[in-house]
Formats: C-alpha cells, structure tokens, sequence
C-alpha cells in the first residue's frame, strides 16, 4: 500500500472516530419531559400543582398535600417523524414508527409530616436512521489497488442510525415543614438500557448506569401555589461493544479490531419554577420556566479496552430554556379538561449540528382528559402533538475527509420534525395506614 493511500485510509478512520463520538453526545441529549399522563395533557405544566397524582414526578414535594396515598401505572407512546431534503432529494428518518416507554409513580403516606415515593420514567430518548446516500458530500469512496485486486473503501462516515433510551428510576422523601409548605430530596437512578449508535464504518451497542439527586419545594396558600424543583447533573458510564464495519480499514490499520469499549455520558441538570393561581374551585392556570443545563457536555472520551483512546471530542450545547401553560377545568365533578402548550429552546448550535438530533425550537400543544370511576380509582389519557421549526441548515465550513462532520457543509439541509405523543394511564387512592 502507498504512503499516499494510507493516509487516506487513516484521514476515514479519524472522520469515524469523530462521529462515533459526535454521536453518544447527541443521543443523550435529547430530552423526553413527559413523565406523567396528565403531564402531557397540561405540556408539562406541573411544579406547583398540589393536587394531581401525576404531578408528583415534577415535583415529590406535592405529595405533602395529599391526604391520602396513591399509585399510578401508564404509558407514553410516541411516534416522530424526521425528514431532510439535501442535494440528493428528499430523505425521511426511517425508524421504529412508535415508541413506548412507562410512567409509574407512587407515593405513600406515612404520617401527617412524612411521605415517600417512587417514580419511574425515561427522561432521555432518541431514534434516527437515515438511509445511505442521504448525505452526499459523505459517499465518497476511494479504490487501491491490492496484491488481491482492487479494493474500494468508504472515505467518510454517514451517520446511519442512533437509538438510545435512559430509564430513570426515582426514590424520593418529603417532609411538611407545616400547613402551607413542604420540602422533599431524593435520588435519580439512571439506566441506559440501551444504545445504538452506528455509521457506515462503525457501530456501538451499549449500556449502562449512573446516579444523581434532585431537590423540590412547594408553598400552598389559598388559590396560590408555588414550586421549585432541581434535578443535578448526572454521568452515565456505559460498556458495550464497537465494531468496525470495514474489514478492509481495520486490515490497513486505519481502524482498531472490534472489541469492547467504555464511555461516560454526561447528562445535564434542570431547573423548573412554577406558579399555580386556582380562578375557581373548577379552572386553574400554571405557567412555568425550565432551564436545562445542556452546557455540561463538555468533552466525550472513548475508551477501548486495548487501552487505546478513540477519540476524546469536545462539545458546545448550550442551556436552553421552556416555557409552559398548563390549564385544568372541572366541568362537572369527577371530570377534568386540561390543555397545554410550551415553547421550548433548543441547545445544538450550528456549530455542532448533527443529523443524529435534527433538533430545532419546538412548540408542544396538548390536550388531556381525567374522569373519576369512583372508590378512589381514576382514568386519564392525553394527546401532544410537538412541531419542531424547520431548520434550514446552511454551513461555509468545508467538510474535508478526515475531519470532524458535525456543524459542515456535508449535512447542509433543510430539516422537518415532529411528533404524536398518546398517553394512556390509572390511578388509586388509598390510605396506607
């Protein structure tokens, strides 16, 4: 092989590592907020609620205000949609059409001052899978000349499909410090279940855990309530397998042998406030403000366990804001009417933009519906349908092979999005003790 042929083959095997590690950042930062059913009937409007079950993952401190215990089972079901229109014509995502993911919660009551919980939901999840040729500054090939005969090589990696789910499992305390306010603290137990991040020269499966804690407060007063509640950052260490997809780079050296590798993804921290006003007995309004702490991706580092280090890439996400309105009706006893709506920021920079999250400003709109059965047994279901803005992506920055991919002009494009979002679910109320 020539001097000039192998730095080819070397400037692929840099552009993979790259994305490889482009893509584990990006996977992990897509944000799935809905955690309850009435969640995604009122868009997530729910840090100062004092009176729902499903308000409770926002925010553990409500259990306080409860006077009796009580457990919820249901479902978020999600279907999106993702679309790109490049040099090459138009391209959809071609992933799972749904996804399901579960929204439990309990919450029990020990005395009048102390209560526990525990909810489990899948805060972070993602699915892309784009067709090859869909980008086509990324279908170069080169042909070499071998003892064999000819063979050709990819030059650069095209992102083909990035799946990632991060299960979160969340015990919790609260205390009423008196009447009116209340405070609880616990843990959030995440388990990346799984992980596929995978390009035309290589793929990752994985999974893995990691732990954080967060910190809530409610004040009740009349019609007023207020409610802070604080998730911390978290790392998730993950193990799994890397394959190289070309036997002939990894022949040539420009790609190591597959085997098992580790990398620790770093999951942002959340700040909600929010404010409740009850107008009536029947209609209630809550708006809120969240900021996420999407700057914590700061550097991904690759390990393999040959002891070698496949990339180690710097990132720059931004914090980015959500604001929500959340409204509940009862127009009859036993009935309640909610919609909501959120406008919420996007993170990814131009800088950094990638495929792997096609992600722009999104408007969430959300309808949801709770009917009493009687003998403290309750129904909801909710309906959200999230618009993504067109992103019309539009690089100067030459992609060269060999170099980084994200934020260049090889994923010029214009971008589309959205997404259903049916949740389905039960409740009862019960006195524990």
């Amino acid at each position: 092989m020539t001097q000039s042929s192998r730095f080819h083959l070397l400037a692929a095997a840099c552009a993979a590592a790259s994305v490889f590690s482009a893509q584990q950042a990006q996977a992990s930062g897509f944000s799935v907020p809905e955690l309850s059913v009435i969640g995604i009937g009122t868009a997530n409007a729910l840090v100062a609620n004092p009176e729902e079950p499903g308000a409770i993952p926002y925010n553990a401190a409500a259990i306080a205000f409860h006077d009796k215990s009580v457990w919820s089972a249901g479902g978020l079901f999600i279907g999106p949609s993702f679309s790109v229109r490049t040099a090459t014509g138009d391209h959809d995502s071609e992933g799972a059409d749904w996804h399901g993911v579960p929204m439990l919660n309990a919450a029990i009551r020990i005395d009048d001052t102390w209560a526990v919980g525990m909810s489990v939901n899948a805060p972070f999840g993602l699915e892309t899978r784009w067709p090859v040729g869909t980008f086509p500054e990324l279908t170069r090939t080169l042909t070499q000349q071998t003892p064999l005969g000819p063979v050709t090589v990819p030059l650069s990696p095209q992102p083909t499909q990035t799946k990632a789910e991060i299960l979160n499992f969340n015990p919790t305390v609260t205390y009423a410090v008196n009447d009116n306010f209340a405070v609880a603290a616990g843990a959030d137990i995440y388990w990346a279940k799984s992980a596929q991040f995978n390009s035309t020269l290589t793929s990752l499966d994985g999974d893995g855990s990691g732990w954080g804690f967060n910190l809530s407060a409610m004040y009740v007063k009349d019609a007023l309530s207020l409610g802070i509640d604080f998730h911390s950052a978290a790392t998730v260490s993950m193990e799994g397998f890397y394959t190289a997809q070309n036997s002939n780079l990894v022949q040539a050296g420009a790609l190591p042998a597959s085997q098992g590798g580790e990398l620790d993804l770093d999951l942002p921290w959340r700040l909600q406030l929010g404010v409740r006003y009850a107008f009536t007995e029947d209609l209630a309004a809550e708006i809120n403000w969240t900021r996420n702490g999407w700057s914590e991706f700061q550097e991904l580092t690759i390990d393999l366990n040959d002891g070698r280090t496949l990339v180690s890439d710097k990132n720059d996400w931004n914090d980015a804001n959500a604001y929500r309105l959340g409204i509940t009706y009862t127009p009859r006893k036993g009935t309640q009417l909610r919609l909501g709506y959120t406008y919420d920021e996007t993170p990814v920079n131009d800088a950094f933009f990638t495929p792997r999250i096609p992600d722009s400003d999104r408007h969430l709109f959300a309808i949801g519906l709770g009917q009493s059965l009687g003998d403290g047994w309750e129904v909801e279901a909710g309906y959200m349908y999230v618009w993504n803005e067109q992103r019309d992506f539009r690089s100067n920055r030459p992609y060269q092979v060999g170099g980084p991919t994200n934020g260049t002009s090889a994923y010029n494009g214009e971008y589309d999005a959205d997404a259903h979002l049916i949740g389905i679910g039960i409740n009862k109320r019960f006195v524990a003790f």
